[in-house]
């Protein structure tokens, strides 16, 4: 995938609905939190109880659904599909594509939990006693599910969705998108705007959350390290350094600034955890990584129902707790769901969803293990003050756990640092996703301009001061799930959009299958023979191109116009040196478009085969949903006439079957698919 980063978004333009109605809400939360602070915190403060009491079995049920699909998605035949075109793969390897999960998936929130929640279960845990062996293998599950499979479920289903739409049927990189199989181009309208605007605001609180509870901690590093005073003052001077410092890598792109500072992220991850794991009881930890992980895997499906409904007493445990993980995750799943699209073009679904569910997962619940359990052991120790500070003073807790191991300046300041840098990967993601969210891409395959994306990381910044200047980690929790729950709902519609665009993708996929193809019959097979071992030079595609493929589509076009069909033709030159290729298109109304195009493509000639010349060229054949693998080099003009018909017969076929199952209107526009790439120029031919 190319990226480019200009300040005039590839030709886009600014979605004006969907920007000005998300700032003015934004605008306005910001001025009711800053005018009327007392007010604000009281309100949040009691919405947060509220929802926890009335809406905790929702969220409970929501989440294990989501998950449920995402896996079932991924094991089923649906699973080979890709998230692009059929002959796209993956721009990233998969240590930066791991890293970027990681680090935008989670951000330094996981710096702020990582011992100081463990420590909370371990000694107050929702119901019974704290302390002993049983509570320190329950607190470390009940950490692992709030980390765990069950939250990326929820970046997996809407990234998924996301890429799937956007880079395989070229609709618009938003969450109204994911409608279309529903709502069809009412996505857009006034439903689509509304859509796009919720996610904006889910995604603005959820990263401010994230931002303001990494805040907390780096002012508590800060003044650890430097007597620096905390406060909000401290606090605000934090939110400007990470601010700068995130645009300064939104600016540079994903492949620059994004993509390394995860990296370095995840390796600077890996050491402090290897300096703990090596520091402490090593052989202990590994036997306790190796039983939580047991124990987890045990627990997962009672844990993931478990409302407490016969212990009130619970009640404000599991609002404070599950239901505010379940919130932020799910407020979170607009952003990472936009940039796990962003970083995944060319994988297989079966591939997205393994990899974003079980990569993620294995970092937390090795980190969360190795902290979680020393920390406890220290506390069994005697060390009494990192059980208070867990539950009161968290922010507190990972610099006074460090003061027990070794070289505690360096390893303070490395935390520090890496707080700073999980914080700038999340703001400059945020920053990236609210752009495009907010910009109409006429190519989806780049990004908003660079003002935009100024604009959202300095308005995250301001969201962030609002909600600490409000009461703090506690205004924080409850106005990430408020913002979350009417975007929840909305994930049930995208769940049911993206099964009918892939049941109707698989039926296409069938009535290839069930149209039988005739093109071999036409062909010799002495014919087919030369073809299979001959190599195609320039001057032999050409003559295809010129004396077959052109000859043939020219007649074919002519005679489906003369028959009442929406027939053209035009030619596509991939580069200067490069051939002019034809492509025809035929359109119907209110259904996809068939469309069958002839690309070049220079390989390098196998070794085994005989061969004049140092690369040859190939005459792929592109429909809509990208190449199908067949060289046409070498093919007479009838053969090329049949191959044509055999693929205009199971379009029609698809067509037919589709209009059986459900409006043709209704299927992601896959007209639309070789029109992105801005490199192509067309001409009639």
């Amino acid at each position: 995938m190319t990226h480019q980063d200009t300040d005039q978004g590839q030709g886009g333009r600014l979605n004006p609905a969907v920007f000005h109605g998300s700032v003015a809400g934004i605008l306005i939360f910001l001025i009711y939190t800053i005018a009327f602070t007392d007010h604000a915190t009281a309100f949040f403060n009691a919405g947060l109880d509220w929802i926890g009491r009335t809406f905790g079995w929702y969220y409970m049920l929501a989440i294990v659904i989501y998950l449920a699909f995402v896996i079932v998605v991924g094991v089923s035949r649906f699973g080979k599909i890709r998230l692009g075109p059929d002959h796209s793969r993956p721009e990233f390897s998969l240590l930066s594509w791991s890293a970027m999960l990681f680090a935008a998936g989670l951000g330094g929130a996981i710096l702020f939990f990582v011992v100081s929640e463990p420590l909370t279960h371990y000694l107050t845990p929702p119901v019974g006693a704290g302390g002993g062996a049983d509570a320190q293998r329950r607190a470390l599950v009940q950490t692992f599910m709030h980390w765990g499979i069950s939250g990326w479920g929820l970046y997996v289903l809407m990234g998924m969705a996301l890429a799937y739409f956007s880079y395989r049927h070229r609709l618009p990189l938003a969450i109204r998108s994911t409608l279309y199989p529903l709502l069809g181009k009412r996505i857009y309208g006034p439903i689509g705007n509304a859509v796009d605007i919720a996610a904006v605001l889910a995604t603005v609180f959820g990263i401010a959350t994230a931002l303001g509870i990494g805040v907390m901690q780096m002012n508590y590093g800060l003044t650890y390290l430097f007597e620096v005073p905390e406060g909000l003052s401290a606090q605000i001077m934090l939110i400007v350094l990470v601010v700068s410092l995130a645009t300064l890598s939104v600016v540079s792109g994903v492949n620059k600034g994004i993509r390394r500072l995860s990296e370095f992220n995840l390796l600077m991850v890996a050491a402090v955890v290897l300096f703990v794991l090596l520091q402490g009881d090593t052989l202990m930890l590994l036997n306790a990584l190796v039983m939580n992980t047991g124990d987890y895997l045990a627990a997962l499906t009672g844990k993931s129902f478990e409302t407490y409904a016969y212990n009130p007493e619970a009640q404000g445990w599991f609002s404070g707790w599950t239901v505010f993980f379940w919130g932020w995750w799910i407020a979170w799943a607009p952003f990472v769901g936009l940039f796990l699209a962003r970083i995944s073009r060319g994988r297989t679904i079966r591939e997205f969803v393994a990899g974003a569910l079980f990569i993620p997962l294995i970092f937390v619940m090795i980190m969360m293990s190795v902290f979680g359990n020393s920390g406890i052991g220290m506390v069994e120790q005697g060390l009494v003050v990192l059980g208070e500070q867990a539950v009161n003073m968290p922010q507190a807790t990972i610099y006074t756990f460090l003061e027990q191991l070794p070289w505690v300046g360096l390893t303070a300041s490395l935390v520090t640092l890496l707080s700073i840098i999980f914080f700038v990967t999340s703001a400059d993601s945020g920053a990236l996703v609210l752009s495009n969210f907010t910009y109409i891409l006429r190519d989806v395959n780049h990004d908003a301009p660079i003002r935009l994306r100024i604009f959202w990381s300095v308005l995250i910044g301001l969201i962030t001061l609002a909600l600490l200047m409000a009461g703090g980690l506690r205004t924080l929790q409850s106005a990430v799930v408020i913002t979350a729950l009417p975007f929840s709902a909305i994930i049930f519609l995208v769940m049911i959009g993206l099964y009918r665009s892939l049941k109707i993708e698989t039926g296409k996929l069938e009535a290839r299958q069930q149209v039988v193809t005739g093109n071999g019959a036409v062909l010799d097979w002495r014919e087919r023979l030369d073809r299979t071992l001959d190599a195609g030079t320039h001057d032999r595609a050409e003559a295809t191109i010129r004396h077959a493929i052109r000859p043939a589509l020219t007649e074919l076009a002519e005679e489906l116009k003369l028959r009442g069909q929406q027939a053209s033709l035009t030619e596509r030159q991939l580069e200067e040196n490069q051939l002019a290729c034809p492509r025809l298109r035929v359109d119907f109304d209110g259904a996809p478009s068939f469309v069958y195009e002839v690309r070049t493509r220079r390989m390098q000639p196998p070794s085994f085969l005989p061969a004049d010349d140092d690369y040859y060229l190939r005459l792929d054949v592109h429909l809509a949903d990208g190449s199908v693998g067949q060289d046409l080099n070498g093919y007479t003009r009838l053969q090329v006439v049949h191959d044509v018909l055999n693929e205009y017969q199971q379009h029609l076929h698809f067509l037919t079957q589709a209009g059986v199952d459900g409006s043709l209107e209704n299927i992601p526009g896959h007209q639309h698919q070789l029109e992105g790439d801005m490199s192509l120029r067309a001409k009639p031919a």
